[in-house]
């Protein structure tokens, strides 16, 4: 994740105070994160954690698909949107960050529905597809090089009304004048998705920016 310098302080505790607070154990989640992990601003928090549980709710999704886990909290809060029967498959590559994933996720009452897949997330993604694995809702969240390549995968196994979020598609606004390969690697992205004619889409400028997309055929 891009730092995020796109909100005053003021304006980014406001809107963190105007939305309802996660459980204690997301705290605790953070908390560790940042003690511990490298990269700790990769974990969305409250505002983007309670948007991936509510487009879980509203979307009606039983399954969901996320690529790059990093320390469980979005899977944590998709978990929670989902039904007692949902399931969320998460891949990540990094053990480190995803065993204290799997610790919080074990506390708390929604850890039986997440299902870790380790390993490099096309390769994941691919056996999935070929295993006829499908999901009602995809969040992006991983490697921005990578992201061309997981949105088509992703959109093979997705429903027609199908979701696909994807995180950091603002990038701290270096999409305006990209210079790093990971700059160029989301306005790729984004441009591939503005063109992509199976889907409708709107850029959200939610946190680090949400590409929401819509499977229409």
């Amino acid at each position: 994740m891009a730092d995020m310098t796109m909100l005053s302080d003021a304006l980014t505790t406001y809107i963190h105070d105007h939305t309802t607070p996660e459980p204690d154990l997301f705290e605790q989640l953070r908390v560790e994160t940042h003690a511990k992990l490298e990269n700790p601003q990769m974990q969305v928090g409250r505002v983007e954690g309670r948007f991936l549980e509510l487009m879980v709710k509203v979307t009606g999704a039983r399954r969901v698909l996320e690529v790059g886990t990093f320390s469980g909290y979005s899977s944590l809060a998709m978990a929670a949107g989902l039904p007692e029967d949902g399931k969320l498959i998460t891949c990540d590559i990094d053990p480190v960050a995803t065993e204290i994933a799997q610790r919080y996720w074990d506390r708390s009452p929604w850890g039986h529905k997440i299902e870790l897949r380790l390993g490099q997330a096309e390769d994941t993604l691919r056996a999935l597809n070929g295993a006829g694995e499908r999901f009602d809702l995809v969040f992006l969240d991983a490697d921005k090089g990578g992201y061309v390549g997981y949105f088509e995968l992703a959109l093979e196994m997705l429903p027609v009304g199908g979701v696909i979020l994807a995180d950091n598609t603002l990038w701290s606004g270096r999409v305006l004048d990209p210079k790093s390969d990971s700059d160029r690697a989301i306005v790729r992205f984004n441009d591939h998705v503005k063109n992509e004619p199976r889907v409708e889409q709107v850029l959200l400028s939610v946190r680090d920016g949400i590409m929401f997309c819509r499977k229409l055929s």
